[in-house]
């Protein structure tokens, strides 16, 4: 598959990697492909994000997700659904980290003897992956490029596809501005 995958995309692919080295995980998961994404300055999918107002806003994007690590996970819609069964997942988390300390349930523990071994992609990046490959053989065309990857975020249920729609990107979004329908918005 990664034959088929253009510069762009590869780059999100090793910026993907380098944002899990830098915070010490195990493996590659779907939000370091969005931090890659939000980080990369050129590509289809940094224009689209440029075109509905991401641009200059990574730390932004950032803070959500750790704010979903600390929840140990969960998007805002999985607290609002346990809310709905009087589980108070705020609650939760602030008797967990009373004890325990801040961020105790976020996994974000560094690996031991992990520093220079090639990154494993995770459940939800090869997910991604897969799906940015059935985005584009959908749409017909003969590469994956970041901007597939981007549009996988997009309906990928969880956090990362969460953060993006919380900022106004969403599959609809990403391919109207990818299409030329798009006007970039203030932000």
């Amino acid at each position: 598959m990664f034959e088929r995958f253009t510069k762009d995309a590869r780059a999100v692919v090793v910026g993907a990697v380098e944002q899990a080295e830098g915070v010490g995980a195990g493996a590659v998961d779907a939000e370091h492909l969005l931090l890659a994404l939000v980080d990369r300055e050129a590509g289809r999918a940094s224009f689209a994000l440029a075109a509905l107002g991401m641009a200059g806003r990574g730390d932004a994007v950032r803070a959500a997700l750790g704010e979903a690590r600390r929840r140990a996970g969960l998007s805002q819609a999985d607290a609002e659904a346990l809310a709905g069964l009087g589980i108070d997942v705020s609650e939760i988390v602030a008797r967990v980290e009373e004890v325990h300390g801040v961020g105790a349930m976020s996994g974000d523990r560094k690996s031991g003897g992990r520093g220079s071994g090639r990154r494993s992609f995770g459940r939800s990046a090869k997910e991604i992956l897969e799906k940015a490959l059935r985005i584009a053989v959908a749409r017909r065309d003969r590469h994956i490029g970041d901007e597939h990857i981007l549009l996988a975020l997009t309906v990928r249920p969880g956090v990362p596809g969460e953060v993006l729609a919380d900022h106004g990107v969403t599959y609809e979004s990403v391919v109207r501005v990818l299409s030329g329908g798009g006007e970039a918005k203030a932000g």
